[in-house]
């Protein structure tokens, strides 16, 4: 491997003094250049920030040139982790790296593992990680997912398996029941093999139990929003509280979806811009939280979503912005796929007096597929011969 060579840096107490570097020779020398930005500098590829430089044996400079070739890091990247970890062959990152390629990982996983956790390039292959990578495969989660999910947060790689992971696993296994379900959370966030249990996770489980949540809803949501059952036991317990006011029943399983939606500072500021944004469409506070408890994650949606959706009902289609209220659930269909062709079919039988005016939004937005075309297209084909065609998009509806 071709080791950088003379490096020049840029002493950032004095910017106008300048040092090169010889690896072979081990020797600095200085220099007054004129130079107003002060930043290392590399022949052929100047950075465009600045950084200090502390580059000072050839083992360094290993270090950088393997970072850079071998694991994908940029230049600047690179200086800074060979900070973190050193290395004077390529014999055990190699090792690690082929380990990696061969469960999936791509360049940019391994990149963005490599940045965040460098030192895991001299953990042992076979004792260390493959142990661990191979009893979250056992689980039955696929190594492209796997690879998804540790180069996004690799932390679980640098804890024990059999003090950290597997006594995790053995308690959410007591839960959850099945590892598909074990498997989801994990995909959700790592923390819940990461965190002590004890500290949030049980006595948010014991607290559900308590105001009488059934296991099936409080197994819902560990499985698929695992980060709302590690929240602070305390700011929990508030969100629980809040819920129960609102008027939500705990036997169903929009009580857990309605904690979720108020969990964590991140979705409490989005309910509070879903709230405003409600409030243009003419909602009152009753109608939103009517709404809430009909579908607690239609506060979870972003503005833009909202906007498009009662835009297109409201101005588009004429339906009373309040009709929304008692469907909320038909934000989240897509406009595309499913709305606007069920609604050009409505617009052509309104316009032939086929149908009446008042059709609720459930009845053409809901059923599947094959309901709707028996209802509204299949029934009127006689009437109307390019119904379908009108559904498929190949016929405008103003000509039909």
């Amino acid at each position: 491997m071709e080791l950088i060579q003379n490096i020049r840096c840029v002493r950032l107490d004095n910017p106008s003094s300048i040092f090169s570097f010889s690896p072979s020779k081990r020797h600095f020398s200085f220099s007054r250049e004129f130079n107003k930005n002060p930043h290392v500098s590399f022949p052929n590829q100047p950075l465009p920030k600045p950084i200090s430089c502390k580059i000072s044996t050839e083992q360094d400079s290993f270090t950088i040139n393997y970072l850079v070739h071998s694991c994908g890091l940029p230049l600047e990247s690179a200086i800074l982790t060979s900070q973190k970890v050193q290395f004077q062959s390529p014999e055990r990152p190699d090792s690690v790296l082929a380990l990696l390629r061969n469960h999936g990982f791509s360049r940019t996983q391994i990149s963005s593992l490599v940045k965040k956790r460098p030192f895991l390039l001299l953990s042992s292959p076979t004792n260390t990680l493959l142990p661990k990578l191979d009893f979250f495969l056992s689980l039955g989660m696929s190594r492209p997912h796997l690879a998804r999910t540790l180069s996004s947060d690799p932390t679980l790689l640098t804890r024990s398996l059999e003090n950290q992971i597997v006594p995790s696993y053995d308690f959410l296994k007591t839960i959850l029941r099945s590892d598909e379900k074990i498997v989801s959370a994990f995909k959700r966030t790592t923390w819940i093999f990461l965190e002590d249990h004890s500290k949030n996770l049980i006595p948010n489980l014991e607290l559900l139990r308590k105001v009488g949540v059934p296991h099936s809803c409080i197994s819902l949501l560990l499985t698929h929003f695992p980060e709302a059952m590690m929240e602070n036991h305390e700011e929990f317990s508030e969100n629980v509280e809040q819920v129960r006011k609102m008027g939500f029943d705990p036997n169903k399983s929009t009580f857990v979806l309605a904690v979720h939606a108020l969990c964590g500072k991140c979705n409490k500021s989005i309910w509070e811009r879903c709230f405003e944004v409600y409030k243009r469409w003419g909602w009152t506070k009753d109608d939103i939280l009517s709404a809430f408890r009909k579908h607690p994650h239609c506060m979870m949606l972003s503005e833009k979503k909202i906007m498009k959706g009662m835009d297109f009902f409201v101005n588009k289609m004429g339906w009373p912005s309040k009709e929304i209220v008692h469907c909320p659930v038909i934000l989240f269909l897509s406009l595309e796929k499913r709305i606007i062709p069920r609604c050009k079919v409505i617009q052509v039988l309104w316009s032939k007096g086929l149908i009446k005016k008042e059709i609720s939004l459930n009845t053409v937005l809901l059923p599947v597929e094959k309901r709707f075309l028996e209802r509204f297209v299949t029934k009127f084909e006689e009437e109307v011969p390019q119904l379908l065609s009108v559904y498929e998009g190949k016929v405008d509806p103003v000509g039909v």
